[in-house]
């Protein structure tokens, strides 16, 4: 675990350098032209910290221009612990728990959660699995616990059918790629499938209909038979268990930290439980790295409350 004693998460300057470290490893980069010379950092109390001066398209700049951080308000050492808490946290860390955790806004606190989970999102990644690769396939159903006992058969079922549907697909050793997808048709898993998964990799599934087809085009294709309490077969080599692992922390984390995830904002949800997963401590990756990697990957990822207000407010 990252010391918390340590200066970024108590001291702004120690803050701004260690973020400029981050984004800038060979140094500062201009956001407006792309220049990386005549780039001069600009004194005086005058101006605020960290701001720089571009020589070749006149503007001015600092670390956050461009990234989930710009025109924030709030103290970059406490988007440093923030990252530091949701990085290294297994099932997550609530907007409450931040707030009271960071001495914010419950507000502001929501607002940030999201902006790090947009960091978390990987775009354009290239397909998991290949030669001699093992990847898992299966489906699940999102949302959180009904909290209204209560409530009549009618109303109970048509929540539970409009819970989203989730396919996690895990390389065994690897990494997971998760989709919120509209069915568990084989024309809508193939295309999740097809994207994500190399074609050279032998997959396991369980005895979902759909993916008789779609594992066609794999160099193989196994099944287990829950429904006849089948979990295992051929010497421990045929299962779906490491993906019904990591279901299992993505469930707790939603049941036990967030009670509830809107269709909304699910996508930001699993970007994060795939963020962990995939920077998990068996790959060698250690909390302080995670919430390194977690905050490079605030560049480019800009996220307006306005536009997270109106995905909330479309609920």
């Amino acid at each position: 675990m990252a010391d918390l004693q340590n200066p970024i998460f108590q001291n702004e300057e120690a803050a701004r350098a260690a973020l400029e470290a981050v984004i800038w490893p060979n140094g500062p980069v201009c956001p407006h032209c792309g220049s990386v010379e005549r780039i001069a950092r600009v004194e005086g109390k005058k101006h605020r910290p960290g701001l720089y001066y571009c020589n070749e398209c006149k503007g001015t700049f600092t670390v956050t221009v461009g990234t989930a951080f710009e025109r924030s308000k709030i103290p970059l050492s406490k988007w440093w612990l923030a990252s530091h808490l949701m990085g290294s946290s297994k099932k997550g860390v609530s907007a409450h728990q931040l707030h009271r955790s960071l001495g914010v806004t419950y507000k502001t606190a929501w607002f940030m959660a999201h902006r790090l989970r947009e960091a978390m999102r990987v775009d354009n990644a290239g397909p998991i699995g290949g030669q001699n690769k093992v990847v898992e396939a299966d489906e699940t159903y999102m949302g959180g616990k009904d909290k209204n006992k209560h409530a009549n058969k009618r109303l109970r079922g048509r929540w539970m059918h409009e819970r989203p549907t989730v396919v996690s697909l895990v390389e065994r050793g690897g990494q997971v790629r998760s989709s919120h997808v509209a069915d568990v048709g084989s024309t809508t898993l193939g295309k999740v499938l097809h994207k994500n998964i190399d074609s050279r990799t032998y997959l396991m599934t369980d005895e979902l209909a759909a993916y008789k087809s779609i594992g066609k085009k794999f160099v193989g294709h196994d099944t287990v038979e829950h429904t006849a309490g089948q979990y295992v077969k051929r010497g421990g080599f045929t299962h779906t268990n490491t993906v019904e692992n990591f279901f299992s922390i993505m469930k707790r984390g939603v049941y036990g930290t967030y009670h509830h995830i809107s269709q909304q904002h699910l996508m930001r949800y699993l970007a994060e439980f795939d963020f962990r997963f995939n920077n998990r401590s068996a790959l060698g990756v250690s909390d302080a790295e995670r919430t390194q990697r977690l905050v490079k990957g605030i560049s480019g990822k800009r996220l307006t409350y306005r536009r997270t207000n109106e995905e909330r407010a479309s609920l």
